[in-house]
């Protein structure tokens, strides 16, 4: 990375290059394109309280690069004036996995008859066994696991001129997804914007500048030493291609450089130089020949090819067509959830002095809105960014990924992390982005059901602790954190959530029951009989990264409940007719214990048995997995349990790492205490987040950003309860605001507006006809409920603070107080 060695406050170079902002493209096969009136920069980019921006250019990939992503591909800006750099991804470049010596998927390489046994029968005899012995006996060491790798990275030089920069600004504008740097030199305003494609598949980069003949650029690629790879320049085009050493995944790049006026010229090492031009577009894709089938995960294609299509179309359809078409396919998306929170309309400070006046305690009231506001949003931002259909789910870090040993291989662990990126996902109002992450869950049944047959002699199939592209289903041997069976059966959640939000049947049968039904057959098969009282109970079974392996560990039990639970609840629904899958299933479900038991401190109890520690403030809370975001636990229908899970909380602290603050959010909101859920997200801000905004583990980990976004919309929102729940968790700090577009279970589209803390206004469209409910202060009180197509809504009955009534698919029902 570039390092200026400059203070941000006080940014100076000396340079009168190319700025970049996306531009208009030329196809591959034409010349230089007849000139074009200059670009005219903005004079402030960005959408006001909706704009990351900075006064220097990026030094630090992981704490201030920006992101842009379209799903598929990812890309870091740094801004330097003098020399750009636009890091790259595109998310199927792994190493590990079939091609790769010595890859087993994680199955245990030889037989060990008896080893489930050994240990069932040492924790039956002694109630709890160590990890380290547990990893002895049921692990092994990992061959060719593989990790995320970064494509390339893209520079563009600018010749220095006379003169130092001055009015510089780098900024990401999350309302249109565009990022962009803009600065003056030697008399000439440069701007450059940045875009990542949907729709398109590329990511666009377009250098202007306020004069004609002001843009000069060389533009270069460069990539990682773990691979064979060629690189070469022609006819503006820059193609690098190879494959990795490790697994021999063949991959391809190109970005097409397209000059408005001036002079191109392609250079003997891959590189091209415009002189003189009005403006420079670059156009870059890439992908490798990955398939999500298992066992070869090949396509057997060249990506060559369908990189050189997407190149080229989006050349011939020129960058104000791709702008275009990229801000309504964004904005179509993002724009369907406002949330005001009487918030500065533009807060006046950098974001990253922003943070740190927040951080410190001297940002004002109006400021600290504005933050939270951002960071709401932004969290919606980045899920869009890095979870589009026909790519692979946002892993551990999203798209983004310079290293290529990223922490914990930038992999998907799936002991909470992979399903925390997908909590905003239904309830902001961004059901498409779940589309990746049912298609990889899919893709791990094959070989999730070579593991359970191997491993456990089940039917189903079972996924572990963390995985890969690659079908990575079995164990290694990190005695904390290489054991989790439950994993597939916390995927299913989101499968079933996805019903309950979106009510469509079809996806219900063909996508949901199939995965839900299997994972209930696999624990039909592996639970056990515990000796102590005759309930079903998973064993081993092991509370994530905390304590010692035992039978029945709370939140494998909660796990397990809620799998079951949901399977019968939609198997009439789905058209299952197997009799005997039915009885079985309830007959596991009458023997199943809960997990669910109040300790000698008043604690809901991490294990079976009282072993919990009231100083112990490990960041996992895991035991309460039926408070959030399971569904078991409610303050209405459970005040005892509720109390144990405050206890709970309350001696874990508010500390931790990001993600476990972010999980804290949603325990709190869904305990009703606001204040306590706005103070887990301030101590989020305050010591776990970077100043891109990206939340930090530390390192960088981006469930930390999903995991708050979803919670600061369980403080405004809940439907888990059995019905609607408005302003549930509203902190004192926001005692006045709006918010337009969540989404609650039954196909319900939520819009609020609130003052001194009450609901002043709501708006409820059905998604379809139905009995509705409403839970809200306001039904104690004087209050007004009307279709907004006229009339009230067929049967009103109100039972102290809830309303139900019968609504119509596409009627919008307005409450109003007073």
């Amino acid at each position: 990375m570039t390092d200026t060695g400059l203070p941000r406050r006080a940014f100076v170079a000396s340079v009168t290059g190319a700025a970049a902002a996306l531009g208009t493209a030329a196809p591959a096969s034409a010349a230089s394109p007849a000139p074009a009136a200059a670009g005219r920069p903005s004079p402030s980019p960005g959408t006001p309280g909706m704009t990351l921006w900075y006064e220097s250019p990026a030094t630090d990939w992981e704490s201030q690069a920006l992101p842009l992503g379209n799903g598929a591909m990812g890309v870091c800006f740094f801004g330097d004036p003098a020399r750009e750099r636009l890091q790259f991804n595109e998310k199927t470049l792994w190493t590990g996995g079939p091609g790769a010596a010595g890859y087993d998927f994680g199955n245990w390489r030889s037989p060990r008859p008896g080893a489930l046994d050994e240990v069932r029968a040492r924790i039956n005899e002694e109630q709890r066994a160590s990890p380290e012995w547990v990893a002895e006996r049921l692990g092994q060491p990992r061959t060719a696991y593989g990790a995320y790798q970064p494509f390339g990275d893209v520079w563009v030089e600018c010749p220095a001129g006379p003169g130092g920069v001055t009015g510089y600004r780098r900024y990401l504008d999350i309302a249109e997804a565009v990022g962009g740097v803009r600065y003056a030199a030697g008399g000439v305003t440069y701007a450059r914007e940045y875009l990542a494609s949907a729709p398109a598949g590329v990511i666009a980069a377009r250098f202007t500048a306020d004069q004609p003949g002001a843009v000069s650029v060389t533009v270069s690629v460069t990539t990682g030493a773990n691979r064979t790879a060629t690189l070469a320049a022609s006819g503006g085009r820059i193609t690098l291609a190879g494959v990795l050493d490790s697994n021999g995944l063949r991959f391809a790049s190109q970005v097409l450089v397209c000059n408005e006026g001036g002079t191109r010229t392609d250079n003997p090492g891959g590189s091209v130089t415009v002189s003189g031009a009005d403006a420079v577009t670059l156009l870059l894709a890439a992908a490798t020949d990955y398939a999500p089938r298992y066992p070869r995960y090949r396509s057997g294609t060249d990506p060559h090819g369908p990189v050189t299509a997407r190149v080229d179309a989006a050349a011939a359809r020129g960058f104000a067509a791709l702008r275009r078409e990229h801000r309504a396919d964004y904005q179509e998306l993002f724009g369907r959830v406002r949330l005001r929170l009487g918030e500065a309309a533009d807060p006046g400070l950098p974001t990253d002095a922003l943070l740190a006046a927040y951080q410190d305690g001297t940002l004002d009231e109006a400021g600290r809105r504005s933050l939270e506001t951002l960071y709401f949003q932004y969290g919606r931002y980045l899920l869009i960014s890095s979870s589009r259909p026909g790519s692979l789910p946002a892993n551990l870090q999203g798209v983004w990924n310079h290293s290529a040993e990223p922490p914990w291989s930038a992999d998907y662990h799936v002991n909470i992390n992979l399903q925390m990126n997908y909590w905003p996902a239904e309830t902001t109002n961004l059901t498409e982005t779940t589309a990746p992450l049912f298609d990889y869950a899919d893709s791990l049944m094959a070989p999730g059901q070579v593991t359970a047959r191997e491993m456990f002699g089940s039917r189903g199939w079972v996924v572990h602790n963390e995985t890969t592209p690659f079908g990575f289903t079995g164990v290694h041997d990190w005695p904390t954190a290489f054991w989790f069976p439950e994993a597939g059966a916390w995927l299913a959640q989101h499968y079933y959530e996805h019903y309950l939000f979106t009510g469509d049947e079809t996806f219900l049968r063909e996508r949901a029951y199939p995965v839900m039904k299997s994972l209930s057959r696999f624990w039909a098969d592996t639970l056990v009989t515990d000796p102590r009282d005759g309930t079903l109970v998973v064993s081993p079974s092991f509370s994530p990264e905390h304590g010692e392996f035992s039978a029945g560990a709370s939140m494998s039990q909660q796990i397990v409940w809620e799998l079951l639970t949901a399977t019968a609840a939609v198997a009439q629904a789905a058209g299952e007719q197997d009799q005997e899958f039915l009885a079985q299933l309830r007959g596991t479900l009458d023997r199943l214990d809960p997990g669910l038991r109040i300790g000698s401190w008043g604690q809901l109890q991490e294990w079976k048995e009282d072993w919990d520690d009231p100083g112990s403030d490990h960041r996992h809370v895991s035991h309460l997995f039926a408070l959030h975001p399971g569904r078991r636990i409610t303050p209405q229908r459970d005040p005892e349990l509720a109390r144990a899970a405050r206890v709970s909380l309350t001696a874990r602290g508010d500390g931790g790492t990001g993600w476990s603050k972010a999980w804290k959010i949603s325990f709190w909101a869904r305990l009703l205490d606001g204040d306590r859920a706005h103070s887990l997200l301030a101590g989020q801000l305050r010591s776990s987040t970077l100043p891109n905004l990206w939340d930090t583990h530390p390192p960088f980990q981006i469930d930390g950003n999903f995991g708050a976004t979803a919670g600061i919309a369980e403080m405004l929102v809940q439907s888990h309860a059995d019905a609607i729940h408005l302003l549930p968790a509203l902190p004192g700090a926001w005692p006045h605001g709006s918010v337009t577009g969540l989404r609650a279970r039954g196909d319900v589209t939520v819009s609020l507006r609130w003052r001194d803390g009450q609901v002043v206004r709501a708006a409820l469209r059905a998604g379809r006809t139905g009995e509705m409910t409403v839970r809200s202060g306001v039904f104690r009180r004087r209050y007004r409920i009307r279709d907004a197509r006229g009339g009230r809504p067929a049967g009103a009955a109100r039972d102290g603070d809830t309303l139900t009534f019968r609504a119509r698919r596409g009627h919008t029902y307005v409450l109003t107080a007073g």
